[in-house]
């Protein structure tokens, strides 16, 4: 059994894009994230795109308030610094500066955000990552309006390296029927390497663990269920290698779904 979740997307910190508007908001999250099993957020700010004006040191800055915050209050949660990044032509060169960030800062993976009603392709991208030294984590895939219209555009990614985070509330229906069924298409076929929360507050898109895990668990088991939500994110918050490719998923859940649905 795993020992806590690990969430690499999650807009915990205060005042500095659209997720959690003040350090009260942010504390309720880190203990509801807490009540939900996690024990380590890596608090991906937006960067780049409308947001240009958030620079690297303001999230490591706002990242040690706020775990000294959590440290005061005696809430057991590990707060890392990073960047939800929208790709755009000079990403590179600033995080190479250090200005936009990789996540929990360690120059390993990048958390990269296509602008959510197109896609483009992203194999030269992930090519000049590699050869700096990093790997790309597509976020939220099944959300992006280009991707679902082309579902087919997942696997080749996964197949030229790329790696794939998956929402928890997408898994639960909260984005909508279509996103859901592209969800759990992924995870069938072996596509998710993460699911992470994107949490944005405490009313609506909340760091909520717990049930993309129990949905996980239903429709493959729970040795997956434990990579895509422990061991794999926990592999990225300590800067480790994290295996690409498509991973082999037992056939159950979607599949025996679709065959029930087909031989009917």
């Amino acid at each position: 059994m795993h020992d806590g979740f690990v969430d690499i997307h999650c807009h915990i910190l205060p005042g500095i894009d659209d997720g959690s508007p003040d350090w009260e908001t942010s504390l309720a999250m880190a203990r509801m994230a807490v009540e939900q099993g996690t024990r380590t957020i890596v608090a991906t700010a937006h960067q780049l795109g409308n947001f240009a004006q958030n620079r690297g040191d303001t999230i490591r800055q706002l990242t040690e308030l706020l775990q000294q915050l959590l440290d005061e209050q005696q809430v057991p949660l590990q707060v890392l610094p990073g960047g939800d990044v929208r790709i755009e032509d000079q990403m590179l060169a600033l995080l190479g500066q250090g200005d936009v960030l990789s996540l929990a800062d360690l120059r390993q993976h990048v958390l990269l955000e296509l602008p959510h009603d197109l896609y483009f392709p992203l194999e030269g991208l992930l090519e000049d990552l590699q050869r700096a030294g990093m790997v790309g984590i597509l976020s939220h895939p099944e959300r992006n309006q280009g991707i679902l219209r082309n579902p087919e555009t997942v696997a080749p990614l996964v197949e030229a390296g790329c790696l794939m985070q998956v929402t928890a509330g997408s898994l639960m229906g909260s984005f909508g029927s279509q996103s859901q069924r592209l969800a759990e298409r992924m995870l069938s076929e072996g596509l998710v390497h993460f699911v992470a929360t994107d949490a944005h507050g405490i009313t609506s898109r909340r760091p909520l663990m717990r049930r993309a895990f129990d949905r996980v668990v239903a429709l493959t088991d729970e040795e997956t269920a434990e990579e895509l939500c422990s061991v794999n994110p926990g592999l990225v918050a300590q800067g480790k290698s994290v295996s690409a490719g498509r991973r082999a998923v037992p056939g159950k859940g979607w599949k025996q779904w679709f065959s029930r649905r087909k031989a009917g």
